[in-house]
Formats: structure tokens, sequence, C-alpha cells
């Protein structure tokens, strides 16, 4: 079943397209990688599934309503971990979490369990400004499963994080079982490992579209294709 189907996307910021004419489908329970260099155009791409962009043409349906004419549905349906924490300091964690279940008219009593969910429930009366950055991140990642999204989309979850967090992270996501999972990350090894495919991005365009179950050796296509585009091996 396709769950995010993404149709001749453009965007353009004055005379600069970001990308232009990306198309490409998910099925319900895929897990997507969006990989490519700088300026590739995968965080203008999250950032419109996300809503918190606008496309110039194209068009994008996640569960079959279409992002610019059901915005409000649509965001019902996912859940965003950007590089911004969307936290509120001077709120503790758990306030952080109960303030997003009013808006998304959630049982407040599920903060605790998501708190719980993400190691954090004894922390929840602390302030997130006293947090260490991981775990501002997981308390972010949280938030954003408050309302149980049909999609999870990550913008470099990994940035920051060291190898303890990045396992702890990656444990965090398999016992929530969000089934749909769309990540842009720089870390191949990490993100070939979660993902399922990968969607290599290039000038704004989708260059390649690869099932990493399929691949025999995922490390030589990684080292082949960071020296292909001028990377050092992660």
């Amino acid at each position: 079943m396709t769950l995010i189907e993404v149709d001749n996307l453009t965007k353009r910021f004055g005379r600069l397209t970001a990308i232009h004419d990306v198309s490409f489908q998910v099925g319900d329970g895929e897990r997507i990688g969006l990989f490519g260099p700088n300026g590739a155009g995968k965080t203008t791409v999250l950032r419109i599934l996300a809503t918190l962009s606008t496309p110039t043409s194209g068009r994008v349906f996640i569960d079959g309503r279409e992002l610019t004419r059901d915005r409000a549905a649509v965001r019902q349906q996912i859940g965003v971990l950007s590089h911004e924490t969307m936290l509120y300091d001077g709120l503790t964690a758990r306030e952080n979490l109960q303030l997003h279940a009013r808006i998304h008219h959630i049982d407040i009593d599920r903060c605790d369990r998501v708190l719980e969910l993400v190691g954090l429930r004894s922390d929840g009366e602390r302030d997130p400004s006293t947090f260490s950055h991981g775990m501002r991140k997981r308390l972010s990642l949280a938030r954003a499963l408050l309302h149980e999204p049909a999609v999870l989309l990550l913008d470099e979850p990994y940035s920051g994080l060291d190898r303890r967090s990045m396992v702890d992270f990656d444990q965090i996501l398999d016992a929530v079982g969000v089934g749909t999972v769309i990540m842009v990350t720089h870390d191949f090894k990490r993100g070939f490992d979660f993902c399922d495919r990968a969607l290599i991005l290039d000038a704004g365009t989708v260059s390649r579209d690869v099932s990493l179950r399929s691949l025999t050796s995922p490390s030589a296509f990684i080292n082949q294709y960071q020296t292909a585009i001028g990377l050092e091996d992660n």
C-alpha cells in the first residue's frame, strides 16, 4: 500500500531551484533514507513533507490527502524531528509534552507513557535547558511521537550524538513501532542500517533509488558513492 506519493515536486527560492521534478512513492511501513551532498535538496524535500514549506509546483499525498489542500489533516498524520528542538525552556519536560497534547487533543496521561518510552520519565520535572544534547533530542522525539503519527520525518537525527546515544535512539525507534519513516542523514552507515531504501539526491533531483536490502555489500556501495561525490568516509 502506498502511504506517501510525491509527484513532480519543485521548489524555487527566487532564481535558485532547490529541487526540480522530484517524484517517489513510499509504501506503508517503509523506512526511506534521503542521502546526498550538501545542497542536494534533502532538507527541502523533508520540510515540504512536514508542511513547513510550500512547494512551487508539484503535489504530495499522505494517506490519500493532498498536502496543500488538507494541511491540518496531514499534520495529524506526521511527526517531525528537526534541527530545531521545538521545546520551550521554562516549562518542564512533562509540561512541554502536555502543551503538545492539548494542541492535538491527546489524552494527557499519554505524556508519561511517552516519557517512559524515551527514558525520561524520572526527568519529567526538569527544565529541558538543563538536559544534555542527547536528552533534548530524546524529548523532541517524544514530542514528535506523542500523537502516534503514521509517518515520522527525521532531519539529521544522529547529529551531535555520541555512539551510545545513537544506539539508544535506534532502540527507541524500534520500540515505538512507527512503521513509515523518512530520514535525512549524513551518517551513511547508520542510515543504511536503519533504512530499507535510499533515495540519492544530486543537484535537486533523485539520481538513484536503491533497495538497500538487495545490496550484497552495503559498505562497498557507501564507499563507492562517497568517493564519487567527494565525501570522506563516515
